[in-house]
């Protein structure tokens, strides 16, 4: 597969992977390609609720003024790029095979980046703050559709918290032996720990910004889905560790590739498995280090490994029944007239795909009186329970009812 970009070139060029390209990581670009997919679709909902006169502008100001909050946050921007690019261009080796926990990480030049910073903050206090005139507050009327950026903004940095946060509670033992290293760690995330954290932000932030938090509720069910769909590309591109359980041995009546059954994820950045095909497997063995270093040793790139049994690709199931119920609540939103029943079916449909998936998933289990499932499963659980009570609780309502209340 492609762990990054190299290796896509490797395939189509014969250009040597884990070149300069390689800081392209490919889940990360899928993860980019949500967030702009989910943007789209939250402007483009809030507009046509715009039209149909449930949301509308609410009343804002402008402040002419340059604040001291805002120079401070300049600077320390400023302070942490200036720490980081020298760091980068002395260790790219480093970056290169993961730019995550480098940025997100306490690594960098700091005596550099604390004097690009006092520059920065020294040129703004005297060019702006300084000599600014008397502030002029200019009152603006605000459309949802304009908070649109705010939003996904919102929704990004808490969901990656969050995510961060569940990935921590599910592997205490290794954040006790390094909080620092896990913190900062750019893999392991939990995807209902970001949505739950990104649920309760958001929810917030647009009802502070005067959109009611239902109509927003059912636009995030939707761009769930359709957000999550394009990250699991990502994650079976890249390999990163989200496929399923060893597959059982492929039935004569299939019909589909024979990798929708099963497949062993060559070049995965999880670096499990065995050395793959035209790589020298006993050198591998007898090499020391990482498996990243032992691949470069002994295969001539980072990522030589590939499963030694073939496994369920669940990213691709998952991507396949994210996309169906994404179609199902577009195809409804205009026909399902009381606000809030869309964000609930998404709840009911979410819990149930996800639970069965979870079936063929490799995962830790938990047993609790007597059942063992994921932490996964568990939740799932919840959410098609809240997601019933929810439209049952809502069927009752008329058209409109959030107005009235």
């Amino acid at each position: 597969m492609y762990p990054d970009l190299s290796y896509l070139f490797h395939d189509l060029f014969g250009s040597q992977p884990d070149n300069w390209t390689s800081v392209f990581k490919s889940f990360g670009l899928m993860l980019a390609l949500a967030f702009v997919a989910c943007a789209w679709l939250l402007k483009s909902e809030l507009r046509r609720l715009e039209t149909e006169g449930k949301l509308s502008p609410q009343p804002g100001k402008i402040k002419s003024e340059y604040a001291l909050s805002d120079l401070i946050l300049n600077a320390i921007v400023t302070t942490v790029i200036g720490a980081k690019i020298p760091y980068i261009i002395g260790h790219f080796t480093e970056f290169k095979s993961n730019p995550a926990s480098v940025i997100f990480s306490k690594l960098g030049n700091w005596p550099i980046g604390i004097v690009i910073g006092a520059a920065m903050a020294a040129y703004l206090y005297f060019t702006k703050y300084s000599r600014q005139k008397p502030a002029v507050e200019t009152k603006v009327l605000v459309h949802p559709h304009e908070k649109t950026m705010d939003i996904i903004f919102l929704a990004a940095i808490s969901g990656v918290v969050g995510s961060r946060l569940f990935s921590i509670l599910e592997n205490l033992d290794d954040f006790i032996r390094d909080p620092i290293g896990n913190l900062f760690s750019g893999s392991g995330l939990t995807v209902y720990g970001g949505l739950i954290l990104a649920f309760i932000t958001v929810y917030y932030y647009v009802k502070k910004a005067g959109i009611k938090p239902i109509y927003m509720m059912d636009i995030a069910g939707m761009g769930i889905l359709l957000g999550y769909a394009i990250g699991r590309i990502g994650c079976q591109i890249a390999g990163d560790g989200d496929w399923g359980i060893v597959a059982a041995p492929q039935p004569e009546w299939w019909f589909l590739p024979d990798w929708l059954w099963s497949y062993t994820y060559p070049n995965n950045v999880a670096t499990e498995g065995i050395p793959m095909a035209g790589c020298d497997g006993e050198a591998f063995a007898a090499a020391r280090g990482y498996a990243e270093d032992r691949c470069l040793q002994t295969c001539g790139m980072r990522y030589c490994l590939e499963l030694a049994q073939p496994v369920y690709p669940t990213p691709v199931y998952e991507t396949i029944l994210s996309l169906i119920g994404f179609g199902m609540l577009w195809l409804m939103r205009k026909k399902i007239k009381i606000a809030g029943i869309l964000f609930f079916i998404y709840m009911i449909y979410n819990g149930i795909e996800r639970f069965f998936i979870e079936t063929i998933r490799v995962n830790e289990k938990y047993n609790y009186f007597g059942v063992e499932w994921s932490q996964a499963q568990y939740i799932s659980i919840g959410f098609v329970l809240v997601g019933l009570a929810g439209v049952l609780y809502l069927s009752r309502k008329k058209p409109g009812w959030e107005n009235a209340a």
